[in-house]
């Protein structure tokens, strides 16, 4: 029997014929036709019978519909089963339910870079000021719920970065245990914030060790490297100079950078809503007032950041203090103490590696017994230097990373709090207006109820004080109005600030 199909190919395998549609790959079953010669016909895959090339055409179109029908059917199902996880993901707050560590599956953001005095979103080149906000313990809390709860609040507040502790060195629940050994839980509990403030829409500024002896921090460094034998002295300035412990910070740093998230599937060092690294929590360096050894641990330790992670803003954590180089400058600082400290903010801050300066303001430590007036001319001479040395010098943005204050309640049931906060958002505003270096200001800091065991002096629960949470939802919708032309405008905010009264 002759088969008059010019556009078929015949194949013959045991005694019966194959042709397969030469114009289609051979692994597509659509188009594959079984002929059996004794009966003289021609039978489709779905066993019709025809007799011209015509009629097979029908049958194809016919089966073709059935199994384009069954991926639909599937795409379907796969799509249902992702917004189910999604939605087990987002209901779970505390990090519960099934993960699905998938990179392309989380909300896109862009990454923040520099250009000149400025925070660029490098998807877009768009500048970018910072209102944020400072919760140490979003991955030391023990409760989920405080820390998902503080990123909602913070975004309903308008406010794009947090800063928070990256580290807890030794000690109970302690992050590292030991050089280079990690508690695989307090890992994902950090993995856990990380993915949850991108969820929000934060960006988060990671401290990589303390100054201070609370978790671990310099102290705990200098501890291990004299159980091990270093001969190191009983201060803690080895901590800036001795190779051994040098060594323990470095490979907790490609440690934090080089993790995976557990929830995201996202390395550190490729995650955008982490805004920068800070190297140290307010350094200082008693033993060597000149800021040599200091300034050279920063140099060392910097470059090694940039050589595991390209992507990512770096800075020290400094306070801001002038060094005693500074002849100029040292009135600016809160007395003669500071310039004793071993940091010196210019020179700290020039290193080639670091992207951008930061600076800390406390009126109500740093000169305790002086009056609200006075500490207004303090605060407003201290601001007004170090955005005109960003600005002029140091050609850098500059970020108040910390900016603290008691709650003492005036009679008319005002806060001094408001007062000193707002000399910052005001010269934070009139800097960003003009396109100028300072960035953006960090309240310390941000909790949520119930939390008392995280608090210190300068602790607030925003709702609970009226004209604070007024005050820092007026700073971010005058940041976002200055952007106006930045279409990755949050909508939220930009409700927020249309039903806030002036």
């Amino acid at each position: 029997m002759v088969y008059d199909l010019p556009n078929y190919q015949c194949f013959t395998d045991r005694g019966v014929n194959l042709f397969v549609d030469s114009r289609r790959p051979i692994s597509n079953r659509h188009y594959l036709l079984t002929v059996w010669p004794t009966a003289r016909r021609v039978v489709g895959p779905t066993g019709t019978t025809n007799r011209r090339e015509s009629e097979y055409g029908f049958a194809f179109r016919g089966l073709q519909k059935r199994e384009m029908k069954g991926r639909r059917v599937y795409s379907l199902l796969g799509i249902l089963l992702l917004v189910a996880v999604g939605y087990l993901n987002w209901s779970s707050g505390g990090g519960g339910g099934i993960r699905v560590p998938i990179p392309w599956l989380q909300p896109r953001m862009g990454f923040v870079g520099r250009n000149g005095t400025q925070f660029v979103d490098l998807d877009d080149g768009s500048p970018i000021y910072v209102n944020g906000w400072n919760s140490y313990w979003l991955m030391v809390s023990e409760s989920g719920y405080w820390m998902v709860e503080m990123l909602r609040r913070g975004r309903a507040m308008g406010m794009s970065v947090c800063r928070t502790w990256a580290f807890s060195d030794g000690g109970p629940n302690a992050l590292q245990i030991s050089p280079g050994r990690f508690d695989e839980r307090k890992f994902q509990a950090l993995d856990l914030v990380i993915y949850e403030s991108r969820k929000n829409g934060i960006r988060l500024i990671l401290s990589l060790v303390n100054n201070l002896k609370a978790f671990g921090g310099k102290a705990q460094y200098v501890r291990w490297a004299q159980a091990a034998g270093v001969n190191v002295s009983t201060s803690l300035d080895p901590f800036f100079s001795d190779s051994t412990i040098k060594g323990y910070y470095k490979d907790f740093l490609k440690a934090i950078i080089s993790r995976k998230n557990s929830y995201s599937g996202v390395r550190y060092s490729d995650e955008p809503a982490i805004f920068a690294w800070e190297l140290i929590n307010e350094p200082r360096c008693d033993s060597n007032s000149s800021s040599s050894l200091l300034q050279e641990w920063i140099a060392e330790m910097a470059s090694y950041v940039k050589s595991l992670d390209e992507k990512h803003l770096v800075t020290v954590g400094l306070e801001g203090f002038y060094g005693p180089g500074r002849t100029e400058r040292l009135g600016i600082n809160p007395g003669a103490w500071a310039a004793s400290l071993g940091s010196d903010f210019i020179k700290n801050s020039a290193i080639e590696n670091i992207d951008f300066a930061s600076v800390h303001a406390y009126p109500d430590s740093w000169i305790p017994k002086a009056t609200l007036e006075e500490k207004v001319k303090y605060l407003s001479s201290w601001v007004d230097s170090h955005i005109n040395d960003s600005e002029h010098l140091l050609k850098k943005p500059v970020l108040f990373s910390e900016v603290g204050s008691q709650l003492h309640v005036k009679k008319n049931g005002s806060y001094d709090r408001d007062i000193l906060l707002k000399i910052v958002y005001d010269k934070v505003y009139e800097s960003a207006s003009k396109g100028h270096a300072g960035a953006g200001a960090l309240i310390w800091q941000l909790v949520v109820e119930g939390m008392q065991r995280y608090h210190d002096e300068f602790s607030l629960v925003a709702r609970e004080h009226p004209s604070t949470y007024k005050l820092i939802l007026q700073q971010s919708c005058r940041l976002q109005n200055s952007l106006k032309k930045n279409e990755n405008a949050s909508r939220e905010i930009n409700h927020i600030c249309m039903d806030l009264p002036p």
